[in-house]
């Protein structure tokens, strides 16, 4: 995809947004009609966290989108692959300054320098295992951002094609258990990484918002 048309495409998110692909949501193998549900208790909120869906264009003016492989041995989502992002923080005003303040310690995300701009929201959801509500924040950057790892938090930094979210692109399905969970989900496998879950879900949305899809 070109960045140039999903510039254009993200120029007004839909309402409603397009869902994502049913097949990469985690079901628990035996009870096909059970699916871990995305949204929080209405007595417990979550705790309130934001990710980074920035796409940016290549050398060939291709839209990548930033992804990062966490480190291993620390927290609930550690050794997954993610979108930059992370808890809100009291002094944060909104999602967007969450979004962009965890991009800036995990990857060295400097907005000014990459011509950052914010372009809407995707579907919140809730994170069972985590207790975290997440909001997806999606912005474009005008130029290829200079990123560095944080060693303690990323083990490794993608620069994915867009194209490969989009709805029509391949993706596995995958059986595994996961903390004593028997599940069965969808996942894009992307330079010997496999993306599956909260990641996949807002990946897919994105791809489905990018394409036109209802």
């Amino acid at each position: 995809m070109r960045f140039a048309e999903a510039v254009e495409r993200l120029a007004v998110l839909p309402e409603p947004l397009p869902a994502p692909a049913e097949a990469l949501m985690p079901i628990v193998v035996g009870r096909a009609e059970w699916r871990p549900t995305r949204m929080a208790p209405p007595d417990r909120p979550g705790r309130a966290a934001a990710v980074l869906a920035l796409l940016f264009p290549d050398d060939e003016d291709l839209a990548r989108i930033v992804l990062i492989e966490r480190t291993t041995g620390g927290g609930h989502h550690s050794g997954e692959v993610s979108l930059p992002g992370g808890k809100t923080e009291p002094e944060d005003a909104d999602m967007t300054v969450t979004a962009l303040r965890e991009a800036a310690e995990e990857v060295a995300l400097d907005p000014v320098a990459a011509g950052v701009r914010v372009v809407g929201v995707l579907e919140p959801f809730w994170i069972p295992v985590s207790d975290f509500a997440v909001t997806p924040v999606v912005a474009v950057a005008e130029r290829r951002p200079s990123l560095v790892a944080s060693p303690a938090e990323v083990a490794r930094i993608v620069e994915a094609p867009m194209a490969m979210f989009l709805p029509d692109a391949p993706f596995e399905m995958v059986e595994r258990t996961v903390r004593d969970w028997p599940l069965r989900y969808g996942a894009y496998a992307i330079d010997g990484l496999s993306v599956w879950g909260a990641t996949a879900r807002v990946l897919s949305q994105l791809g489905a918002v990018l394409a036109g899809r209802d």
